[in-house]
């Protein structure tokens, strides 16, 4: 196992029971803590020994690469939006589009390092609660390790592509009547039971995989650290992992200055964007959250505190888009660039054309914009915002006519 210890992020205790989400001594958020003074003696350029993918940072990981479990996550383009940047009045904008993972999210990165973690300590059922993704990732990992899998999903919340998903992958998919929030207290009190191991957020080692973004993106731009980025904000994990990766490469030397940290969140799931505005460190929870951008429809994030931690600590920012700016920057980004994302993903967007418009970011800043879902997740939302299709007689007329309009 790589050298790390898991501490509590509020209190500071360490705690050495493997199974336990929350610290034993004040109930507070777990974090892993890597021992990276070997990494200290390392270049960038010796990681690139291997393909780009989240394997590729295992110096950074807590999991012993012998019990990898993989399907080739990670390694994800980082694309130049030159047109879209223009009409948004961001030209050094870049899009790292993580609907290209296996399963379709920035889930699998997180999920290739729970589900090895989980085979290290030798699981036999794993579980989470789920808008989705989630679902979706930890299905497919559970499959690969021939491990049994539950889902718990908020009845009538979920989109099709990543229910399909969760099906197809064999894990057992309970429908819960409720919200997340309703599904993740379940899954948790499974977990605190000992009936499987949990793989949502709140295990400290989903973020390390999520870590691996930061650490692709650098190695994409060179390490010449962008000004800011922008994440979409749900449970609030990822926004938390790239910030600790930021702190890790800080320490070890790679980098010697960090992005803004910039989280957007649906007007209609906003808690941490409350908060922020607020200058609060903690949050309220949103009993009702609602937003057309199903992953990120989550009222009581678990990481909503360290999100924020993130945020004021790199001197960034957090706002809401609504559901119409989310459907626009969405079909912005297909139309100029030619990336399909889901809603929550087009939220990272639709956040930097705010954030332009009220002065919050300059326009020559270098930004990259992650977009954590591929679109074809949720194909109901595309459908339901396009035009039909166009009715057309069997001749060269009627075609020329119709691209004539």
């Amino acid at each position: 196992m790589a050298a790390h210890k898991v501490i509590c992020w509020d209190c500071g205790a360490e705690v050495t029971d493997p199974f336990v989400n929350t610290c034993p001594k004040c109930g507070g958020l777990l974090t892993v803590k890597m021992d990276l003074e070997k990494v200290k003696e390392m270049k960038p350029t010796d990681l690139h020994k291997t393909q780009i993918g989240v394997w590729r940072y295992a110096p950074f990981m807590p999991v012993d690469p012998a019990h990898k479990v993989s399907i080739q996550e990670g390694g994800t383009p980082l694309y130049p939006v030159k047109a879209l940047g223009e009409t948004i009045g961001c030209k050094n904008a870049f899009v790292k589009f993580e609907g290209l993972n296996p399963t379709g999210s920035f889930k699998d990165r997180g999920m290739t390092i729970g589900v090895s973690h989980a085979n290290e300590l030798g699981a036999k059922v794993v579980g989470c609660a789920s808008t989705g993704n989630t679902s979706a990732a930890l299905a497919a990992y559970a499959a690969k390790a021939g491990m049994k899998c539950a889902v718990f999903l908020p009845s009538g919340k979920v989109a099709m592509g990543k229910l399909a998903q969760a099906l197809f992958f064999g894990a057992k998919v309970l429908s819960i009547d409720g919200n997340f929030d309703d599904a993740l207290a379940l899954a948790r009190k499974m977990a605190d039971e000992r009936k499987l191991y949990l793989l949502n957020s709140i295990n400290p080692y989903r973020p390390e995989g999520q870590k691996s973004v930061l650490f692709e993106i650098m190695d994409q731009l060179a390490y010449d650290v962008p000004d800011r980025i922008i994440l979409p904000v749900g449970n609030a994990a990822n926004i938390w992992a790239v910030y600790k990766a930021c702190m890790e490469l800080k320490e070890v030397g790679w980098i010697d200055k960090v992005p803004m940290l910039t989280g957007i969140q649906a007007a209609g799931s906003a808690p941490v964007a409350r908060a922020f505005e607020a200058k609060n460190k903690t949050f309220e929870p949103e009993p009702n959250p609602e937003t057309v951008a199903t992953a990120i429809r989550i009222g009581n994030p678990v990481s909503g505190r360290k999100a924020l931690a993130a945020m004021y600590n790199t001197g960034g920012y957090c706002t809401t888009v609504t559901d119409e700016e989310i459907i626009a920057a969405q079909q912005l980004l297909g139309r100029k660039e030619g990336v399909c994302v889901e809603p929550a993903s087009a939220a990272s967007v639709a956040g930097l054309k705010k954030l332009i418009e009220i002065g919050v970011a300059d326009k020559d800043e270098r930004v990259v914009c992650i977009c954590t879902g591929n679109g074809l997740k949720d194909p109901d939302t595309i459908i339901n915002n396009c035009a039909p299709p166009i009715k057309c007689g069997n001749s060269v007329a009627d075609v020329e006519r119709i691209l004539s309009e």
